[in-house]
């Protein structure tokens, strides 16, 4: 039996025959590309099982499949672009941070709105379609969290992903094929040497793009116009490019013990890398993303101390994780405040309705540093440096 392989003309021909148009990039040019490249050069590399390259391929055409989607749509209706993405608000933080909860809380806000998890699966609607009527991208979505908690229980339990609850939009900047994704499912050394060479502003410029068609949609579905929500912890490592596509963006930066963290996000990607191949090093995995988060905490650090020093830098609002755990009401009141906008009672009902009803928590499996080849000590190591903005 041959070996599934990660060609770019292959992945490209079936997103086109799938799809039945084939620009995809529009005006924003061919880089994509070059990224798609060099990320099938590392799949390929990488050592994988058969069931995952054929997920890791699916998921590289569905990228594509929504990069034609979203630009036929744009060439259908030109005035999607015309669409302004005003001043997001940008929660960040490592993994269990808190970040999740306060998203989603903000969103519950009617004045707020952030992508919901059938929309950051399928962004752009079928092309044959009514993009005023989701219903059946809702129902895929809703598909596709009950297949991930019947058969894979133990991503849900550690990363659950609910159709109709906010998400963060790593998944947009993935459809540029640039991002963290990639690693932190399988082995791939050179994509992740190469990535952290590379400007990201393409992707950035796509998660754009991909919100003025959402907020096109929403238009068209008769929603209010609603300020923006994102999260994604990866930015933490991108501030200043984020701040360059966003430069009104009001920042709201989670702060919790590593010693909490990186364990847990090492025990999410070991599952991940599991998924895709029988052959896997916790230890490997444990200590890539030790790296990888110190990396992203030290550009974090270097580009808000330089932010202090400039007085057109967005606002920050700096949140402790056990301070929103034990309640966050004062921490939400604080975003608010340096947000300048009014905390209305219509939010605040809307808000400690979605903590009534939000999904639980499902329960994670145990796990310790040395699960992952890590250790208090090498935690510590790592993050020697002082936050200065926050204490844990």
């Amino acid at each position: 039996m041959s070996v599934l392989t990660f060609q770019v003309e292959s992945l490209l021909e079936d997103a086109v025959r799938k799809e039945g148009v084939d620009d995809f990039h529009g005006s924003t040019g061919t880089g994509f590309l070059e990224p798609l490249g060099v990320l099938c050069a590392a799949y390929d590399a990488a050592p994988l099982s058969e069931v995952g390259r054929w997920i890791l391929r699916a998921g590289l055409v569905h990228s594509l499949r929504m990069r034609l989607r979203v630009h036929e749509w744009v060439r259908r209706h030109p005035e999607v672009l015309d669409e302004r993405v005003e001043d997001p608000v940008v929660v960040v933080g490592m993994m269990r941070s808190g970040t999740t909860l306060v998203q989603r809380l903000l969103a519950a806000d009617p004045a707020l709105c952030a992508a919901a998890g059938w929309e950051v699966l399928e962004a752009a609607p079928p092309l044959d379609s009514d993009p005023a009527d989701p219903t059946a991208r809702i129902d895929r979505g809703l598909v596709r969290e009950a297949q991930t908690r019947e058969h894979a229980p133990e991503l849900f339990a550690i990363h659950p992903m609910h159709a109709l609850e906010a998400e963060e939009e790593i998944v947009f900047l993935a459809d540029a094929f640039l991002s963290h994704v990639p690693e932190s499912g399988a082995h791939v050394p050179g994509y992740r040497t190469w990535l952290d060479t590379q400007d990201l502003a393409p992707a950035y410029d796509h998660l754009h793009l991909v919100l003025q068609l959402l907020q096109w949609q929403k238009r068209l579905r008769g929603e209010p116009a609603a300020r923006w929500v994102l999260k994604t912890p990866a930015h933490l490592g991108y501030l200043d490019t984020l701040r360059a596509r966003f430069p009104g963006l009001h920042l709201v930066h989670l702060h919790r013990d590593p010693q909490d963290t990186i364990p847990s996000g090492a025990s999410l990607n070991t599952v991940l890398h599991r998924m895709h191949s029988d052959d896997v090093d916790p230890g490997r995995v444990g200590r890539d993303w030790l790296e990888r988060m110190g990396w992203t905490h030290d550009r974090a650090l270097d580009a808000r101390l330089r932010w202090v020093e400039d007085p057109t830098a967005p606002r920050v609002t700096d949140v402790a994780f056990r301070e929103v755990v034990a309640d966050p009401w004062p921490q939400v009141a604080r975003v608010y405040a340096d947000l300048g906008a009014e905390l209305t009672g219509e939010a605040e009902s809307s808000m400690r309705a979605w903590l009534d009803r939000r999904p639980p928590d499902p329960r994670r499996p145990a796990y310790a540093p040395e699960d992952f080849g890590l250790s208090r000590g090498l935690i510590a190591e790592r993050f020697a440096r002082e936050n200065p903005f926050c204490q844990y």
